[in-house]
């Protein structure tokens, strides 16, 4: 690439980048209003102009279609609820169907500066990046000197496209591979460590896929293997989660905590690797099987209590969970027996054992830690986070209280993908929002003289109101057991985050008092704060 001189202001922004004709790659080169004019009549224009029509570059389309396959990676996605948009699939689960409703946000400190890397990252590999000259060679002993070297590395320029895409793969071994997604391929009996064999998959996400193993140096036992994609984000996402789950792991050795447990984590060739014991389905997916048929009251009094208690011991650790769903609620066993129902005339699913374990833990803060400002899936966020207060603990109760609602009756309290419409759904199920929380959100856009700036007579006002209803009005039996349920969901779906109910008083409000004994977990055993 012949040098340029800069003809005006001596820098340039980030963003001026041009397409370079002669490498038919994208390269960092100046506005052509910054370049010196060279006349085409020249010689030096003639000798360029025949050796670039004697071997002419992929074309640009090719390198766009290349880079975006190579260095691909998922934008800011929000995820669009389970029966309006895209499914996606979940994890550690045995089964074959599953919906994510996880969303992703550019406000994230914990990502925000990854696409910027494997922007840049294009550059730094691509061999004719490393050999162009950005100097002006004034000399003509230089500048013949710098053709020779433009002439002995022609070739490796002008070679198939697949030198530079397999470069990567070449340092990874010949025999470990990825899709354009930065996934892993794989195949059954495949051998991970001299350890792992892969039997299946069991699903896969925005970051990864799970795979069931056998584990050769655990007797043959069958394991849940996460394996992350070759990507720089999710490879950092992978270390935070495994960070956490070593800590919780240290202060809960026996599991009692319910919090599922890592086995074992490695690196396989970019690839994040976490094990965990094989468990059954989530609550949301046996929903979704059961065809949305609700749990009896018993059984979403044990799942709630589980959940309580679970998230309890991460707060007592000073860690936010932030992304709470029933997607992240696993049963230990999701065996059922079946019966069938007379009055809908239809087979139902019973689940057998309401054990569960919480599971993903790739967003979870610390106290101490930067707190990112939009956090959880949209239909368990809470108010504060909306409207950008600020956020701790009690967002996790908060998705609590959504998702013991979710439990009950089948289907989702917040059926949205807008912030308005949701603040609107809020006001219509909990009643106003209280004054000193608009006063003191920075989104006085959603607001008018300290009301909601909402238009009740509007498609999107009617159907607020039309699928939306005071919250005691969803009660399916007027009775005692049902008043103390619909209660502490009102006390978890308090507005003011300082008002809400702690996960230590829900554990002893009065909706708990009929869980049997077998079934309450020791309330002696105190844990401690995790060192930093």
């Amino acid at each position: 690439m012949t040098s340029r001189r800069m003809k005006g202001p001596r820098s340039v922004a980030a963003t001026d980048f041009l397409w370079d004709t002669v490498s038919g790659v994208l390269a960092k080169t100046m506005p052509r209003s910054y370049r010196r004019h060279r006349s085409r009549s020249s010689p030096g224009y003639t000798r360029r102009k025949r050796r670039r029509e004697s071997s002419t570059p992929p074309s640009r389309e090719y390198y766009d279609n290349f880079y975006s396959r190579r260095h691909s990676r998922s934008p800011v996605y929000h995820s669009k609820g389970r029966d309006r948009w895209a499914p996606e699939r979940d994890f550690y689960q045995a089964g074959s169907q599953y919906e994510n409703r996880t969303e992703y946000f550019c406000d994230n400190s914990r990502y925000s500066n990854f696409d910027s890397f494997e922007e840049n990252s294009r550059y730094k590999d691509d061999s004719y990046y490393r050999h162009s000259s950005t100097g002006h060679h004034s000399s003509h002993h230089s500048h013949r000197r710098h053709r020779k070297r433009r002439k002995r590395h022609h070739h490796s320029r002008s070679q198939s496209h697949s030198d530079s895409r397999d470069r990567h793969e070449r340092k990874r071994g010949k025999s470990v591979q990825d899709d354009e997604e930065g996934h892993l391929i794989y195949h059954h009996g495949d051998w991970l460590q001299a350890r792992y064999e892969i039997v299946s998959t069991l699903g896969e996400g925005t970051f990864g896929k799970v795979v069931e193993c056998v584990d050769h140096q655990r007797g043959r036992k069958s394991i849940a293997l996460k394996i992350i994609k070759n990507i720089e984000k999710y490879r950092e996402a992978a270390k935070l989660e495994i960070n956490v789950l070593e800590k919780l792991a240290d202060k809960d050795p026996s599991n009692k905590f319910l919090c599922v447990q890592m086995l074992d984590w490695f690196d396989y060739h970019g690839h994040m690797c976490i094990s965990f014991d094989m468990l059954g389905l989530s609550v949301f997916d046996f929903l979704k099987e059961n065809s949305y048929m609700p749990y009896p009251l018993h059984q979403v009094r044990h799942i709630a209590y589980q959940m309580c208690y679970a998230v309890k011991f991460l707060h007592d650790n000073k860690i936010t969970h932030t992304d709470l769903k029933p997607e992240n609620v696993l049963f230990v066993d999701s065996s059922y027996d079946m019966f069938y129902n007379t009055e809908k005339k239809r087979d139902e699913r019973y689940v057998k054992n309401t054990d569960i374990r919480l599971i993903d833990f790739g967003s979870a803060t610390f106290d101490w830690e930067h707190h990112s400002t939009i956090v959880s899936t949209r239909h368990y966020r809470a108010p504060e986070v909306i409207l950008e207060l600020g956020w701790a603990q009690p967002c996790d109760v908060w998705s609590i209280g959504a998702i013991i609602f979710e439990l009950y009756l089948g289907f989702t309290m917040y059926q949205t993908h807008d912030n308005r419409e949701h603040l609107a759904m809020m006001e219509r199920i909990l009643g106003p929002m209280p004054s000193k929380l608009i006063k003191k959100t920075r989104k006085q856009k959603y607001f008018y003289k300290s009301r909601l700036d909402w238009d009740e007579s509007s498609s999107a006002g009617r159907y607020v109101r039309e699928n939306c209803k005071p919250l005691r009005r969803y009660m399916l039996v007027n009775d005692k057991e049902h008043e103390e349920l619909f209660d502490l969901i009102s006390q978890m779906l308090t507005y003011d985050p300082s008002k809400r109910i702690t996960l230590s008083e829900a554990l002893s409000h009065p909706f708990f008092a009929l869980l049997p004994p077998e079934q309450r977990l020791g309330r002696r055993e105190h844990s401690h704060s995790l060192s930093r």
